[in-house]
């Protein structure tokens, strides 16, 4: 899967139905476990949505099923390539290439390098750049836990995916661009209603998988300020219009949550949620009064 932040692998992102990018604690409310209270059982709470199915399924398993997805995006995020060891981004002028054989030289003790490859937005050049990931990065070592809702099945909603034809681009501002966009590939719609509204959401192609960029009044205040992050699954052997279930309680804080070296895109207007979404994660937690920017 690639990393929708600028072309390099998704570093820390669960690729299976699992998290992605992400914190995990293994249900235990301890070292990085939700520190916001118990679970809540199925009563909408605070403006959810209510699902009328969240009763017949089993929660059980599935809150079972999202503390392990907890669990690997801790493991994912604190890996030695991990969104919190990113500790420079670092870009040639369009169409040249840096001098890896000399950024190789200048690593320090642990340090890795990788490459990654983007498009100029205005010329349409290709870019080239490298990542240098560094285990003891001083993120990694006052991290403490990515602070999360408990799990809520009300959140657990259906959505119905329209595929469409030909090659469609949705332009996606970046949050390191200065208000300049980038086109992703938007291959169909999301249609979702919500408390009573209609939205036609754009989920871009991640290497294959559909990424969902989404905002609502959470942001800012109890969740990362410029939105989160949700993967799409859809059933590979049906190429058309098909009923899709968007777990909110997986929603995720983007790469640029744990390194400023990053390149995330933000929630169009389209995908601005009206509903506080008290679900999924919230913000990451640092020790000694560190902060990731």
């Amino acid at each position: 899967m690639t990393d929708p932040t600028d072309g390099a692998p998704t570093d820390g992102a669960p690729t299976d139905g699992a998290p992605v990018h992400g914190d995990a604690t293994d249900g235990a409310p301890a070292n990085g476990a939700p520190t916001d209270g118990a679970p809540t059982d199925g009563a909408p709470a605070n403006g959810a949505p209510a699902n009328g199915d969240a009763a017949s399924r089993d929660v059980a398993t599935e809150r079972a099923a999202w503390d392990d997805w907890r669990a690997r995006r801790r493991a994912a995020l604190t890996a030695p390539q991990g969104n919190l060891a990113l500790v420079e981004t670092r870009w040639a002028p369009p169409g040249e290439r840096l001098d890896l054989d000399a950024a190789r030289a200048a690593l320090g003790e642990g340090q890795t390098l990788t490459t990654l490859e983007r498009t100029e937005p205005v010329s349409g050049r290709p870019e080239y750049g490298l990542r240098r990931w560094d285990p003891r990065s001083p993120a990694l070592r006052h991290f403490d836990s990515v602070d999360t809702f408990p799990y809520r099945p009300e959140w657990v909603l259906e959505a119905q995916y329209e595929p469409v034809e030909g090659a469609r681009t949705v332009p996606f501002e970046h949050i390191r661009d200065n208000g300049g966009t980038r086109d992703l590939v938007v291959p169909g719609d999301l249609r979702l209603t919500l408390d009573g509204a209609d939205y036609t959401l754009s989920a871009f192609d991640d290497d294959g998988t559909l990424l969902l960029v989404f905002g609502d009044p959470t942001n800012g205040t109890s969740t990362y300020g410029a939105g989160r992050f949700l993967f799409v699954h859809l059933d590979e052997g049906d190429a058309g219009p098909q009923r899709v279930v968007l777990d909110f309680n997986r929603s995720f804080v983007p790469p640029c949550g744990f390194s400023d070296q990053y390149n995330c895109p933000m929630p169009p207007r389209q995908n601005r949620l009206h509903v506080p979404v008290e679900a999924g994660e919230k913000v990451p937690v640092f020790r000694d009064g560190y902060g990731a920017h």
